[in-house]
């Protein structure tokens, strides 16, 4: 599934990176906590979080993740924005939580990372 057809499943609006949003997306991952970010992503990942600081920005980068969606209507501030178009990584907002987003997302085909129990 590619970025514009989740910026339309969750209603959202490209807040930064609309250059590169017809990205393949082929896994979705969310959460909070950036260390399980790193431990269960993999590339072509697409990050959906809460959290709008600069540390997801650096997490994104180190994960090749293929883009962020801030939910709960967050939004993040400019400094976030540029750094993240300074990394090629496209950015999402929408009104919706975390848990329906993903529902969504998943209702529509997208599955999981695999967690580390379920690799192959």
């Amino acid at each position: 599934m590619k970025l514009i057809e989740v910026q339309n499943l969750l209603d959202a609006e490209v807040v930064g990176g609309s250059e590169w949003i017809g990205r393949e997306v082929v896994t979705v991952f969310g959460a909070d906590l950036m260390s399980d970010v790193l431990a269960f992503t993999n590339e072509s990942t697409l990050l959906l979080t809460g959290l709008t600081n600069i540390q997801v920005i650096r997490t994104a980068e180190m994960s090749d993740l293929v883009g962020i969606v801030f939910v709960r209507g967050k939004r993040p501030g400019p400094e976030v924005i540029e750094l993240a178009s300074s990394k090629k990584i496209p950015l999402l907002a929408t009104k919706h939580s975390l848990y329906e987003s993903c529902g969504r997302l998943y209702q529509q085909g997208l599955k999981s990372c695999p967690l580390i129990g379920e690799l192959p």
